[in-house]
C-alpha cells in the first residue's frame, strides 16, 4: 500500500534513509560523477536544510578552504558552488583523496595539492589561497589565519572559521589578535558532543583495525588526553573489550575517565603498560625523547590529534637505529614502520602519527560530519551577512547551535 501524507499526496522518504531530493532544494547541485560524494550527499540532510536556510549569503562571494579533501569535505564545496561561490582548497597532509580532488575540480572548484604533498608544498598552497584575498576563510589548524596576521589582511576579508581544538589553541596563543571575526568549531557544545566524542570514537578505531588487522578483545590499550575526541576513543576500545588506560593532566578530566569505568594514570605509567598507545591532547611533542625512552618495546603509536604533531619526530629520529617498512602492498609508505631503537627495544609508527581514521579509515562517519560541516556553513553564512561582526577568536554563537540541535533532532526522529 503506497503511504501518502495527510493531503493525499505521496510519502517521501526522510533523506538519512533514501535519496536526497536535491530538486526540492534551492540551489541545484551540479552533477557530479564520484560515487563517494553522490553517497556522502544522501546522508547529509542536514547540510542541505543549511544551505536552503542561508546559503543566499555565499553568492558571489571567494571562498578560501584547508580541509580534508574526501567525499564528505567535498559536499560542503558542493553546495557551495551550487550557492554561487567561488572556492578555493588545499587539504592537510597526507589526507587529500586524489579522486575526490579531481571531481571537485570537474565542478569548478580549485583544488590545490595533492596526498603526497611535502610540508613545504603544503605551505606554497596555503599561501596561494591568501595570495587570492578570500572574503572567507576555512582554516583547519590555524595557518590561515596566522598567515593573515603575519602578512595582514585585505579589504574584502570578513572573517574566518577554523576547524579544529588545536588550531583554536594555535591561534590563541598568538600575540596579536585577528581584527576580524574568528569561530571556532570545535568549541561547539553540539559538535564536541555529536562529532568528537561519538563520531571521532568510531572512525579512529575503524581506522585501528584498518591499519593492523589486530584483535582488541584483551589488549592493552592507553589514550592519553581525555577530551570528547580522547574519551569517544577510549569508550569506543572499551565497547570492543580492549583494557583502557587513560592519561590527562588535567584533574577534571582524569576524574571524568574514572566516573566512567576507564583505569586512570599518569602518563609515565601508561607508556610502560600499554601496548597501544592512542594521542589524543591536540599538543604538540606530548611524547618527546623522555617518553620515547619509556615504551614498552613493540608498543604501537596511533593518531588521533591534527596532523601527527604529538609525536616530536626528532626525538623519534634520535633515539632509532634503523626503520622496517611493514606497509600493505599499494598502500602509503608510511602506513606501517618499526623503528629499531639504539637500546634495542622496538617502536611502531602508524601513519606518521597522522590522524587514523583519515590515513587508514575513510574519517568521521558521514552524519557526523553532516552537522559539523553545517556548523560551518551557518558560521561562515553568519560571517559574510555580518551578523557575526566581533574582532577576535569565539566560538560557535549559542543560537547557531541551538538552530542546528532542533534541526538534527527533527531530522533523527521524523520518520516520514
Amino acid at each position: 500500500m503506497r503511504r501518502t501524507t495527510r493531503t493525499g499526496a505521496p510519502a517521501r522518504d526522510h533523506p538519512a534513509q533514501g535519496a536526497l531530493m536535491t530538486s526540492t532544494h534551492r540551489f541545484p547541485l551540479l552533477p557530479l560523477a564520484h560515487p563517494g560524494t553522490t553517497w556522502a550527499t544522501r546522508h547529509m540532510p542536514l547540510l542541505a536544510r543549511t544551505f536552503d536556510q542561508v546559503g543566499d549569503a555565499f553568492a558571489g562571494l571567494h571562498v578560501g578552504i584547508t580541509l580534508h579533501v574526501e567525499p564528505k569535505t567535498a559536499v560542503l564545496c558542493r553546495w557551495l558552488v551550487a550557492a554561487g561561490a567561488r572556492v578555493t582548497v588545499t587539504g592537510n597532509l597526507g589526507t587529500t583523496q586524489t579522486d575526490t580532488a579531481d571531481a571537485l575540480r570537474s565542478i569548478g572548484v580549485t583544488v590545490l595539492g595533492g596526498r603526497s604533498d611535502t610540508a613545504d608544498e603544503r605551505s606554497g598552497h596555503l599561501r596561494t589561497i591568501l595570495d587570492a584575498t578570500p572574503d572567507l576563510l576555512l582554516d583547519n589548524g590555524g595557518e590561515l589565519v596566522e598567515g593573515v596576521l603575519a602578512r595582514g589582511t585585505w579589504p574584502g576579508l570578513r572573517g574566518a572559521t577554523e576547524e579544529t581544538t588545536t588550531g583554536g589553541l594555535r591561534l590563541r596563543a598568538l600575540p596579536t589578535t585577528p581584527g576580524f571575526p574568528v569561530v571556532v568549531i570545535n568549541d561547539s557544545r553540539l559538535k564536541l558532543l555529536v562529532e568528537n566524542e561519538y563520531g571521532v570514537g568510531q572512525s579512529v578505531v575503524q581506522g585501528f583495525m584498518n591499519a593492523t588487522n589486530l584483535m582488541l578483545p584483551g589488549a592493552r590499550v592507553g589514550v592519553v588526553g581525555y577530551g570528547p575526541c580522547g574519551r569517544g576513543t577510549a569508550d569506543t576500545l572499551r565497547s570492543l573489550n580492549a583494557v583502557v588506560q587513560v592519561a590527562d593532566i588535567d584533574p577534571f578530566r582524569a576524574l571524568e575517565a574514572v566516573m566512567a569505568g576507564h583505569v586512570v594514570s599518569d602518563l609515565p605509567t601508561l607508556l610502560r603498560t600499554c601496548d597501544v598507545v592512542f594521542l589524543a591532547t591536540g599538543a604538540r611533542s606530548v611524547v618527546g625523547t623522555a617518553e620515547i625512552a619509556l615504551l614498552r618495546d613493540g608498543a604501537t603509536l596511533v593518531g588521533v590529534g591534527h596532523e601527527g604533531l604529538e609525536l616530536d619526530p626528532d626525538a623519534l629520529s634520535a633515539a632509532t637505529a634503523r626503520t622496517v617498512v611493514l606497509s600493505p602492498d599499494g598502500g602509503d609508505a608510511d602506513a606501517r614502520v618499526v623503528h629499531h631503537l639504539h637500546d634495542g627495544r622496538s617502536v611502531v609508527v602508524l601513519h606518521r602519527t597522522r590522524m587514523i581514521n583519515l590515513t587508514a579509515a575513510l574519517g568521521n562517519p558521514i552524519q557526523a560530519m553532516d552537522l559539523g560541516l553545517a556548523l560551518q556553513a551557518r558560521s561562515l553564512a553568519a560571517i559574510a551577512t555580518g551578523e557575526a561582526s566581533w574582532s577576535g577568536i569565539e566560538p560557535v554563537p549559542a543560537e547557531i547551535d541551538r538552530v542546528l540541535a532542533t534541526d538534527l533532532v527533527d531530522l533523527l526522529t521524523r520518520r516520514g
